[in-house]
């Protein structure tokens, strides 16, 4: 027994050094202080596939300081740019605790997918990271979440023994030395917004978005216009080179690339398959009409969010659980470990982070970065399409493709924010239903007016689904609301699903039901 009190008031210490039993909304706050009973809790943790065995060490780690709890761990590999997405679609069924990419957190908000941190935790957040981190973890002047790492940006790994040092600067250069060795140069530019947009940053262009929500404000995108010309015909060059490689994967070292765009979670990756030949540095430049651009990029943060808690104990050893994680030692071991920088104070003023390359690397290349705000999730999609449609055109590609290509694009942009009236009425089921798998919208018909019913469909139980608008998650009705968890059917049955609407300007309020045949 006593022991036991032992543990229990170190416990919390912890808890009032990090937490205030005080709750900031009708959510479990993580501040509360344990009731003293010895209880089991089971947590479902995602993280990144690259740090899924430190993790699970991190958390054995954890588990062993606290043994007045008995607890278990799920650690997933689910990526920072995957994360949001599976959380949005099903909020019960996702992680306890997750990481995820700074530009995905209004969605996280509108989901209810995110606890608040207390009080005290903020004033440790804001205390102990930087500034920049703090401001990533922060929505409508509220911090939701716990600062991970100031890396999330890219520059180029690349093979020491194929590309010349004085070539580093000059993307031509660098491909015309990966034809000579019969290498690749791996750049995932026709499957990802995120890569695809540093040209587009490097000439001067903006595609800046302000959200409420998952609801688009206004936008400012200016990569439909000459200096965006000036991009595609930049991306052209490398897409249709044949050195080109789709990938951002530091493992293509090892498959014959000699170059690799990618981020501080493949410094080890990279290190590894190069050995004495491992180079890294900045971007290089491209030259379109005599003229030099520097190649630009994204810069942000990672996060990890804690899932709301219907159990106020649980909610509070889920808040420790994340702010050990994100805290000094964990950022320690990952920047040792795997190379990510971190957003910690104190392990940025250490030598080793001060003189790492990789990271010096990236600050060089956030001097030609622009700060990774909020987007609508359609925008990925759109942009991504940018650098497909380009390889498909080819070599042969006339400026009048590329303009014909941009134009696409910034139309599908203002369908985002002016949807047409018709479009505005197409609402549809989709879920783990009726032999599909959130893969397939199965329309519903509006009959009588601000009344849509789907057909009639065989269901079970277990079963899950959503509405949505236009095919888009950007307007979807869950069973907590717009963007929250998914319907599920509770027996087998044939059902007809009936959204009703009083005011299409509102459709957040509007009511679905199942009618069962």
């Amino acid at each position: 027994m006593k022991k036991f009190l032992v543990a229990l008031l170190a416990l919390m210490m912890v808890i009032n050094m990090t937490g205030c039993s005080k709750k900031d909304d009708s959510q479990p706050s993580g501040d509360e202080t344990p009731s003293g009973e010895v209880k089991e809790y089971a947590f479902k943790v995602w993280c990144a596939d690259a740090i899924v065995d430190t993790t699970k060490a991190q958390l054995d780690k954890f588990a062993a300081e606290h043994p007045e709890y008995k607890l278990t761990f799920t650690v997933e590999a689910v990526g920072e740019g995957d994360a949001a997405t599976s959380m949005t679609t099903d909020v019960e069924a996702g992680a306890d605790i997750y990481c995820f990419a700074q530009d995905q957190l209004a969605r996280l908000v509108q989901a209810q997918a995110l606890a608040k941190p207390g009080q005290k935790a903020v004033a440790t957040i804001k205390e102990s990271n930087d500034g920049g981190s703090v401001k990533a973890a922060t929505f409508e002047n509220e911090i939701y979440c716990y600062p991970l790492t100031s890396d999330n940006g890219y520059y180029m790994y690349y093979d020491k023994s194929v590309i010349a040092e004085d070539h580093l600067d000059d993307l031509t250069a660098i491909l015309a030395d990966c034809n000579a060795a019969g290498k690749l140069f791996s750049f995932e530019l026709c499957n990802s917004a995120w890569y695809a947009a540093s040209f587009f940053f490097g000439t001067g262009c903006v595609s800046e978005w302000v959200m409420n929500g998952t609801d688009i404000v206004k936008y400012n995108d200016t990569f439909n216009s000459d200096a965006g010309l000036i991009a595609a015909k930049g991306m052209k060059e490398i897409i249709t080179n044949a050195a080109f490689n789709d990938s951002s994967a530091a493992s293509e070292f090892q498959s014959g690339s000699a170059v690799v765009v990618s981020g501080p979670w493949d410094y080890n990756t990279a290190k590894e398959a190069l050995g004495d030949n491992f180079g890294v540095t900045d971007l290089p430049s491209f030259t379109v009409d005599g003229k030099s651009y520097h190649i630009g990029s994204f810069s942000g943060n990672k996060l990890m969010g804690v899932k709301p808690q219907q159990d106020a104990e649980k909610a509070a050893v889920a808040s420790l659980i994340a702010q050990f994680l994100t805290g000094e030692a964990c950022q320690q071991e990952r920047f040792e470990k795997h190379g990510w920088g971190p957003s910690n104070k104190a392990v940025q003023a250490t030598d080793a982070v001060k003189n790492d390359p990789a990271l010096n690397a990236l600050a060089t290349q956030n001097e030609y970065a622009v700060p990774q705000g909020q987007y609508p999730g359609a925008w990925w999609d759109i942009g991504k399409a940018i650098g497909s449609a380009i390889r498909e055109k080819g070599a042969a590609a006339t400026d009048d493709d590329l303009k014909a290509i941009l134009q696409s694009y910034s139309d599908q942009l203002a369908a985002l924010l002016t949807v047409d009236p018709a479009e505005a009425r197409k609402w549809a089921v989709i879920g783990a239903i009726a032999g599909t798998n959130w893969d397939t919208d199965l329309p519903m018909t509006e009959d009588p007016a601000g009344t849509w019913t789907s057909d009639a469909l065989e269901l079970h139980a277990g079963e899950e689904f959503k509405v949505r608008r236009g095919a888009s998650w950007d307007f979807n009705l869950g069973s907590t609301g717009a963007g929250g968890d998914n319907f599920k059917v509770e027996e087998d049955g044939t059902y007809k699903i009936v959204l009703t609407m009083e005011n299409d300007d509102a459709w957040e309020s509007g009511k679905v039901e199942l009618i069962k045949q």
